[in-house]
């Protein structure tokens, strides 16, 4: 494998996890099974691509600036557009995802700001525990129909409550360590 390859690949995963957006969408367009299993299938295969852009990025030791950048704006738009898309659906409420599509954008504008200034905020385990809960529940929301007894609807509706729950937690966590860190460097 050349050395350029090796550079190239973890920004190439990342980019492959925006490229998967729109047919995770295409499929959640129509709501029988079979395209909500789809539409499943490929959310966990992009999902899954979040953790090796970092594995090969260590790997090689080919960790870039573009890679950072990219890595959450690709997995806040895939996670993003598909909570937006059960708003539409009628799956769920519009203030669930404006909480936490909102979290996150105050997360995103405070580690600006710590950037800016020099001050490391470490991320918490609950936005860890959060993120992980939604990769995990947004399939079964996905599925949507009870199947073999299983009822994903019911199963994924809980963890977006879980992870609602997470979200403002560590939200509120990262904001007193924000304040707390930047006290400290004034």
């Amino acid at each position: 494998m050349s050395d350029n390859y090796r550079k190239q690949l973890p920004n190439m995963i990342t980019l492959s996890r925006i490229a998967f957006v729109p047919f995770i969408i295409y499929f959640m367009m129509d709501t029988d099974f079979f395209s909500g299993f789809i539409a499943a299938v490929l959310f966990i295969i992009a999902s899954i691509t979040d953790y090796y852009d970092g594995y090969f990025a260590r790997k090689y030791k080919t960790e870039s600036f573009l890679g950072k950048f990219l890595d959450p704006i690709s997995d806040k738009l895939l996670v993003s557009s598909i909570l937006i898309m059960f708003v539409y659906m009628g799956r769920l409420h519009p203030v669930i995802v404006i909480l936490l599509l909102s979290r996150d954008t105050l997360i995103n504008g405070l580690r600006s700001v710590a950037a800016a200034e020099n001050v490391v905020i470490a991320a918490g385990s609950m936005g860890k525990w959060k993120t992980a809960l939604q990769m995990v529940t947004i399939p079964a929301m996905q599925i949507y129909e009870t199947t073999y007894g299983i009822p994903f609807y019911k199963i994924g509706l809980a963890g977006i409550y879980i992870s609602l729950a997470l979200s403002l937690v560590s939200g509120w966590q990262y904001m007193r360590d924000f304040f707390a860190a930047r006290k400290s460097y004034l």
